[in-house]
């Protein structure tokens, strides 16, 4: 009985240390760290390797932060600087901070200086809106992508860090009940609008 607990408790660790461990390394052979994957107009889309990998901070050339290198955060962010010249006032934090709960739906967030609505919402998502996911037991910081493309029943999403073979674009049902337009997948908490 004791050699059985102690094989499944050993085994329990590799599982948890193999986890950790994949978050940081690459696992992927097509793909380097930093390498280009995809773009939305001509802002590129960087693969990262294991989720958590980091490879510094990304600054633009005016010192505003950018964010950790190839992380979720750091492209949508370079995004609405580059495409949209758009900086944010609070330049740190999570991608699941980028959402504010208290906030009405259709009202400024003004941490991030948009407009902020919820998961549903009377406003229909529309291109180059900040699309905020929940964060989860596995992953803690949730996780941003942005809207490239809205029709009447779908939307398709870009985003960076995936995962070592997670895809750079998405698509989800867009659903209207009741005048409410709803992003079919319930980690999303809502979006922000420039």
């Amino acid at each position: 009985m004791k050699k059985r607990l102690l094989l499944i408790l050993g085994i329990l660790i590799l599982l948890i240390v193999g986890f950790f461990v994949s978050k940081k390394i690459n696992l992927n052979p097509n793909y380097e760290v930093g390498q280009k994957i995809d773009s939305l107009n001509g802002v590129a889309v960087y693969y990262n390797g294991g989720v958590g990998n980091v490879d510094g901070r990304a600054l633009a050339e005016d010192g505003y932060n950018l964010g950790l290198k190839y992380q979720c955060v750091e492209f949508v962010k370079r995004y609405y600087y580059e495409e949209l010249n758009h900086k944010m006032p609070d330049t740190y934090g999570h991608a699941k901070d980028f959402f504010n709960s208290q906030i009405k739906d259709g009202k400024i967030n003004k941490q991030r200086n948009l407009k902020q609505f919820k998961n549903p919402s009377k406003s229909k998502p529309k291109i180059n809106d900040l699309v905020i996911y929940s964060a989860t037991t596995l992953n803690k910081y949730g996780h941003v992508a942005l809207v490239s493309n809205v029709t009447e029943n779908e939307i398709e999403i870009i985003q960076q860090n995936p995962g070592p073979f997670g895809s750079s674009r998405e698509k989800y049902k867009l659903l209207n009940n009741d005048g409410k337009w709803k992003i079919d997948n319930n980690r999303i908490l809502g979006w922000l609008r420039k």
